[in-house]
C-alpha cells in the first residue's frame, strides 16, 4: 500500500532542499556583497541572478504551502513557535527584492541600496539559519498544540546555526560568481570561496558535534546500532567533497566548487534527515500523526505530480537559457 504521507514529506523535503540551493547561491551573494571590490563588480553580480532569482523564491511558496496542505498539525505547531523569525525572514525578503530593483531605477541612492540589498540578504539568511537550529533542538508541545515561549527559538545553538546557513550561502554565492564571471570579478570570488569555505566546515562541523547532545533522541538515531551504519557516509562523504572544492578552488576548476558545495549541502541534509525521520515536528509528532487525511494528500497529489514537472521544466529552461559566463556589456537590468 502506497504511504501518502511519506510521499507528501519526500516531495517537501524535495521542496525545500531546491530552494536552499536557488535562493542559497543568491541570498549569499548579498552576503559577499560589500566584499566586491568596486560597482561595476557588484552590477555583474546582481546581473548573474537578475534572470532567476525571483523563480527561485517559487521553492520557498510550495514548502510553506505543502507544510500547511499535507500536514496541517505540523504547521499549526512549528509556525506559532517560530512567528518571529519567520516574520523577519520575509520582511529581509521583501526588502532585499526592493533594493535589487531600486539599484538599477535610483543611481543618486546606489549606496543605500547596495547596503540594504545586503542587510536583507543577511538577515533573511541568519533567520532561516534560526528556524532550521529552532526545529533541531525542538519544539515544546502539549498535547496538539506549542507550548513553549514566545523566545524559545532563541538560544546559542540556534545562532550558531544562522552562522552557520550564513557562511554556507556565502560560499555557494561566491562559487556561483566563480562559475558565472571572468576576470577581476572571478578572481575576487575565488578569494572569497577559500574563506568562505573554511568558515563552513569549521560550522559543519560544530553543528555537527553539538546536534547529539541536544537530545538523547539524536544521539541515538545518529550513533546506536544499525542507524549509525547510515550515518557514517555522511562524515566520510564531506571530507571528500570538502577535498574536491579545496581541489577545484585550488587548481581554478570553474564549475566544480559549485556543484561540490551543492553535494555538501546535500549532505548535511542528508544527515538532518536521518537525526529527525520518522518525526516531522522532531520527536515529538510523527509524519503519519500530522498528516491530512489521505483523501486530501491524494487529490493534491494529482495536481502536484501535474505542476511540479512542470515547475521543474521552467525552471531547468531558465537556467540553460542564461547558462555559461555573463557578460557584463549585455547584462539583464
Amino acid at each position: 500500500m502506497i504511504d501518502l504521507s511519506t510521499i507528501w514529506a519526500g516531495l517537501l523535503a524535495l521542496s525545500i532542499f531546491i530552494y536552499v540551493i536557488l535562493d542559497g547561491f543568491d541570498l549569499g551573494i548579498g552576503v559577499i556583497f560589500p566584499f566586491l571590490d568596486n560597482d561595476d563588480d557588484r552590477a555583474i553580480a546582481m546581473n548573474s541572478v537578475a534572470p532567476v532569482w525571483d523563480g527561485n523564491e517559487t521553492w520557498l511558496i510550495l514548502g510553506g504551502g505543502g507544510l500547511f496542505a499535507a500536514f496541517p498539525l505540523a504547521y499549526a505547531i512549528i509556525m506559532p513557535a517560530l512567528y518571529a523569525p519567520f516574520i523577519a525572514m520575509i520582511l529581509a525578503l521583501v526588502f532585499r527584492g526592493v533594493a535589487f530593483e531600486y539599484r538599477w531605477r535610483d543611481k543618486r541612492h546606489e549606496k543605500t541600496w547596495d547596503r540594504a540589498f545586503h542587510f536583507g540578504s543577511f538577515v533573511a539568511t541568519f533567520m532561516q539559519g534560526i528556524v532550521l537550529g529552532a526545529f533541531i533542538q525542538g519544539i515544546e508541545v502539549e498535547g496538539r498544540a506549542y507550548a513553549g515561549g514566545w523566545w524559545d527559538w532563541a538560544s546559542p545553538f540556534t545562532f550558531t546555526c544562522g552562522l552557520a546557513l550564513t557562511a554556507g550561502y556565502a560560499l555557494l554565492g561566491s562559487t556561483w560568481l566563480i562559475m558565472k564571471t571572468e576576470n577581476g570579478l572571478r578572481d575576487r570570488a575565488y578569494a572569497i570561496a577559500k574563506n568562505t569555505g573554511r568558515a563552513t566546515l569549521l560550522f559543519i562541523g560544530i553543528v555537527s558535534i553539538w546536534t547529539p547532545f541536544l537530545s538523547p533522541k539524536i544521539a541515538a538515531q545518529w550513533l546506536s546500532f544499525p542507524h549509525i551504519f547510515f550515518v557514517l557516509p555522511v562524515p566520510i562523504l564531506t571530507l571528500v567533497l570538502a577535498a574536491i572544492t579545496a581541489w577545484g578552488l585550488t587548481k581554478r576548476k570553474d564549475n566544480v566548487p559549485f556543484l561540490a558545495t551543492i553535494g555538501l549541502f546535500g549532505l548535511c541534509f542528508a544527515g538532518l534527515g536521518i537525526g529527525v525521520t520518522p518525526y516531522i515536528v522532531p520527536h515529538v509528532i510523527t509524519i503519519q500523526q500530522a498528516a491530512a487525511p489521505d483523501v486530501s494528500l491524494s487529490f493534491m497529489l494529482v495536481g502536484a505530480l501535474i505542476f511540479l514537472p512542470l515547475i521543474l521544466g521552467y525552471t531547468a529552461y531558465s537556467y540553460w537559457v542564461f547558462r555559461g559566463k555573463i557578460d557584463p556589456k549585455a547584462g539583464y537590468h
